[in-house]
Protein backbone atom coordinates (compact mmCIF):
# COMPACT_ATOMS: atom_id res chain seq x y z
CA UNK A 1 0.00 0.00 0.00
CA UNK A 2 1.34 3.29 -0.90
CA UNK A 3 0.34 7.08 -0.94
CA UNK A 4 1.51 10.40 -1.34
CA UNK A 5 1.80 12.64 0.64
CA UNK A 6 2.70 16.71 0.10
CA UNK A 7 2.69 19.25 2.45
CA UNK A 8 -0.35 21.62 2.18
CA UNK A 9 -0.41 25.43 1.59
CA UNK A 10 -2.30 25.93 5.06
CA UNK A 11 -0.66 26.56 8.23
CA UNK A 12 -2.90 27.14 11.40
CA UNK A 13 -1.96 28.76 14.68
CA UNK A 14 -4.02 28.10 17.33
CA UNK A 15 -3.81 30.62 20.17
CA UNK A 16 -5.21 30.94 23.33
CA UNK A 17 -7.73 34.17 23.86
CA UNK A 18 -5.28 36.25 26.00
CA UNK A 19 -2.31 36.39 23.50
CA UNK A 20 -4.91 36.36 20.21
CA UNK A 21 -4.81 40.37 19.90
CA UNK A 22 -1.33 40.44 20.18
CA UNK A 23 -0.62 37.81 18.04
CA UNK A 24 -2.92 38.89 15.12
CA UNK A 25 -1.33 42.29 15.84
CA UNK A 26 1.91 40.85 15.46
CA UNK A 27 1.52 39.35 11.87
CA UNK A 28 -0.58 42.61 10.67
CA UNK A 29 1.28 44.92 12.04
CA UNK A 30 4.50 44.34 13.57
CA UNK A 31 5.64 42.22 9.79
CA UNK A 32 3.10 43.88 7.40
CA UNK A 33 2.19 40.26 6.28
CA UNK A 34 -1.14 40.88 4.15
CA UNK A 35 -4.21 39.68 5.24
CA UNK A 36 -6.37 37.37 3.34
CA UNK A 37 -9.88 38.15 2.62
CA UNK A 38 -13.00 36.97 2.13
CA UNK A 39 -12.59 34.42 4.74
CA UNK A 40 -14.34 36.33 8.17
CA UNK A 41 -14.42 35.91 10.56
CA UNK A 42 -11.46 33.99 9.95
CA UNK A 43 -8.26 35.35 10.41
CA UNK A 44 -5.10 34.64 7.82
CA UNK A 45 -2.27 36.18 6.60
CA UNK A 46 -0.97 35.48 3.07
CA UNK A 47 2.48 33.58 4.46
CA UNK A 48 4.56 33.20 1.16
CA UNK A 49 3.76 30.15 -0.56
CA UNK A 50 1.31 29.30 2.25
CA UNK A 51 -1.28 30.42 4.36
CA UNK A 52 -1.02 31.26 8.02
CA UNK A 53 -4.58 31.25 9.97
CA UNK A 54 -4.66 32.23 13.38
CA UNK A 55 -7.42 31.17 15.46
CA UNK A 56 -8.92 32.24 18.85
CA UNK A 57 -9.25 28.58 21.43
CA UNK A 58 -10.57 28.89 24.46
CA UNK A 59 -9.49 26.99 26.93
CA UNK A 60 -5.71 26.39 25.06
CA UNK A 61 -3.24 27.87 27.86
CA UNK A 62 -0.44 27.84 25.05
CA UNK A 63 0.00 28.27 21.29
CA UNK A 64 -0.03 25.32 18.84
CA UNK A 65 1.26 25.12 15.26
CA UNK A 66 -1.02 22.53 13.12
CA UNK A 67 -0.31 22.02 9.79
CA UNK A 68 -1.96 20.67 6.65
CA UNK A 69 -0.87 17.68 4.95
CA UNK A 70 -2.36 16.64 1.16
CA UNK A 71 -2.83 13.17 -0.89
CA UNK A 72 -4.19 11.90 -3.85
CA UNK A 73 -5.85 8.80 -2.22
CA UNK A 74 -7.60 10.12 0.92
CA UNK A 75 -8.64 6.21 1.99
CA UNK A 76 -5.52 4.76 0.70
CA UNK A 77 -3.57 7.19 2.93
CA UNK A 78 -6.20 6.83 5.85
CA UNK A 79 -5.24 2.91 6.06
CA UNK A 80 -1.62 3.99 5.58
CA UNK A 81 -1.47 6.11 8.46
CA UNK A 82 -3.61 3.71 10.72
CA UNK A 83 -0.90 0.99 9.89
CA UNK A 84 2.19 3.29 10.70
CA UNK A 85 0.08 3.85 14.21
CA UNK A 86 -0.40 7.00 13.78
CA UNK A 87 -2.80 8.81 16.61
CA UNK A 88 -5.96 9.83 14.68
CA UNK A 89 -7.46 12.84 17.03
CA UNK A 90 -10.76 13.71 15.49
CA UNK A 91 -12.16 15.01 18.17
CA UNK A 92 -10.11 18.02 18.72
CA UNK A 93 -12.35 20.52 16.12
CA UNK A 94 -15.02 19.44 14.01
CA UNK A 95 -14.25 19.55 9.83
CA UNK A 96 -18.08 19.28 8.91
CA UNK A 97 -19.91 16.72 7.32
CA UNK A 98 -18.93 17.19 3.53
CA UNK A 99 -15.26 18.02 4.42
CA UNK A 100 -13.22 14.62 3.05
CA UNK A 101 -10.35 14.80 5.66
CA UNK A 102 -9.16 13.99 9.14
CA UNK A 103 -6.81 14.87 11.55
CA UNK A 104 -3.70 12.99 13.23
CA UNK A 105 -1.02 13.77 15.68
CA UNK A 106 2.91 13.60 14.64
CA UNK A 107 4.88 11.70 17.39
CA UNK A 108 5.93 15.13 18.69
CA UNK A 109 2.09 16.12 19.09
CA UNK A 110 2.09 18.58 15.91
CA UNK A 111 -1.39 18.28 14.68
CA UNK A 112 -1.85 17.40 10.84
CA UNK A 113 -5.08 17.94 8.93
CA UNK A 114 -4.64 15.25 6.32
CA UNK A 115 -7.09 16.13 3.41
CA UNK A 116 -7.70 15.38 -0.35
CA UNK A 117 -5.30 17.43 -2.69
CA UNK A 118 -8.71 18.39 -4.48
CA UNK A 119 -9.82 19.55 -1.31
CA UNK A 120 -7.51 21.64 -0.01
CA UNK A 121 -8.97 25.04 1.59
Amino acid sequence: MTTNFEGGRNIALKVPPHQYDDTVRFYRETLGLRMIEGHEPAVGFHFGANQLWIDRMPGMSQAELWLEIVTDDMDTAAAHLEQAAVVRCDEIEPLGPNFRGFWVSSPSSIIHLVDEKAGAW
